[in-house]
């Protein structure tokens, strides 16, 4: 069975920061790329920032290029998300996904419909 578990939301002020961890279990990283999701109260699903993936570099959506690094520990199936200067407008639920690199889909321009696995997401709340 498939597992992604995150770990390490929480609540922090402006300009503070995070590290999200995703724990990832019987899932070949060679076929997947792990990224971040997010969902803001009253809006929809945003791709956040996935590994490199089809010779292509990491992502990240604009909105955080600069602020946020993503990681990965292959060896120990881990992928992180480091979060500083956070803003108020991070404020969501943050979802660790893979998607097949052989899929078609891409983390740019990413088709939520088409994400394979989900994690069940961890709060991130930043207070200004």
């Amino acid at each position: 069975e498939v597992k992604l578990v995150e770990s390490g939301g929480g609540l922090v002020q402006a300009g503070g920061s995070l590290r999200l961890s995703c724990a990832v279990s019987n899932l070949n990283f060679d076929d997947y790329s792990i990224g971040w999701i997010r969902q803001a109260p009253g809006r929809g699903r945003e791709g956040v920032s996935g590994t490199a993936m089809n010779r292509r570099s990491a992502y990240y959506v604009d909105s955080v290029k600069g602020r946020f690094t993503i990681s990965s520990d292959n060896a120990r199936k881990m992928v992180y998300l480091q979060m500083n200067n956070l803003k108020p407008e991070d404020t969501a639920v943050y979802y660790c996904a893979a998607i097949n690199v052989w899929s078609g889909n891409s983390w740019r321009g990413l088709n939520i419909d088409e994400v394979d696995y989900w994690g069940q997401g961890t709060q991130v709340t930043v207070s200004s």
